[in-house]
């Protein structure tokens, strides 16, 4: 099965989606950017799953990228109940200050 757009290139954007995503995780400093930063590398590993089914020919990478797309879902909406409970509770949603409550 020939396609149009060779693999390299997906794998390629894959990569870059992940390293743009693990950088905003190790650099930024709200968490609502943190948990965008999240998503970006789920993302990422979607592209990688129907990038690797599609190469191979077969649906198990698509139905992976089903279950991934689910558990984000999960993942965004936990996420952003504790950051809404965290801002209302400290008015704050920046890392810094939520390491300093540690102790």
């Amino acid at each position: 099965m020939s396609s149009i757009i060779p693999i390299e290139h997906s794998l390629i954007l894959a990569f870059l989606l992940f390293f743009i995503g693990a950088a905003g995780v190790l650099i930024r400093r709200n968490l609502i950017t943190v948990l965008m930063s999240i998503e970006l590398m789920l993302n990422s590993a979607n592209l990688l799953f129907v990038a690797a089914s599609r190469q191979v020919g077969n649906v198990d990478g698509q139905v992976m990228m089903s279950f991934v797309v689910v558990i984000a879902a999960c993942e965004a909406a936990i996420g952003l109940a504790m950051v809404i409970a965290i801002f209302r509770r400290y008015g704050n949603i920046k890392t810094e200050f939520l390491r300093a409550l540690r102790g």
